[in-house]
């Protein structure tokens, strides 16, 4: 089951729907917040937390299909379904090609609606959890020097302390310095399951 703290974010020009959205979520317990445009949202939306979106197509100045862009860009693991009483296969196909979950045509099904919701935050559930993870490992990796970077790197290549070292042109000693440095910074049990989290997470080390 979804957190008791994920929240559904509405984002629709049309007032009146925003407000029987909300009440519908509230009747089972599910918090919501509702924004009638693009830039209210933007400014008030806090990436911290487990969330999805239930999004407009069409709305006055930026629509849709742009907040999706803006979020894709900054890599937001938050779901989108979309919403619109305009919808075609063409724009449904957009939505979901650019990452989101699903694309329910007005006037939705209001049980619909709440099954998709709640699939929906337990989704946003599973992504926010990698995704904080990954910002964790992430930040592991920051605190390394390029040296110690590089080691770990070949480290992940499967080369042992004898190949790096060959590799770099430095002694077997002094790699094994680094190792345990790379482990004491990044406070990982072992380098093995720092590089089993690095894999797992998908995490740039560069």
């Amino acid at each position: 089951m979804h957190s008791p703290e994920a929240l559904v974010y509405i984002v629709d020009d049309d007032q009146e729907l925003c407000k029987s959205l909300a009440w519908l979520l509230e009747s089972v317990s599910i918090q919501s917040r509702s924004f009638y445009d693009v830039a209210s949202f933007l400014a008030d939306y806090d990436p911290d937390f487990p969330s999805c979106l239930v999004l407009d197509v069409r709305m006055p100045k930026a629509g849709g299909f742009q907040l999706q862009e803006v979020l894709n860009q900054i890599a937001s693991p938050m779901p989108i379904i979309f919403v619109s009483a305009h919808g075609d296969i063409r724009m449904s196909v957009k939505a979901l090609r650019q990452g989101a979950v699903d694309f329910l045509e007005k006037p939705y099904d209001p049980q619909h609606m709440l099954d998709v919701v709640q699939e929906t935050l337990d989704l946003a559930q599973e992504r926010f959890e990698a995704s904080r993870g990954r910002r964790v490992i992430e930040q592991r990796i920051a605190s390394l020097t390029p040296r110690e970077r590089e080691i770990l790197a070949l480290v992940i290549e499967g080369l042992p302390s004898q190949n790096i070292a060959r590799r770099l042109g430095t002694s077997v000693k002094t790699v094994d310095v680094h190792r345990t440095r790379i482990k004491a910074k990044t406070g990982a049990d072992s380098i093995a399951t720092l590089v089993r989290d690095i894999l797992q997470h998908n995490v740039s080390i560069n």
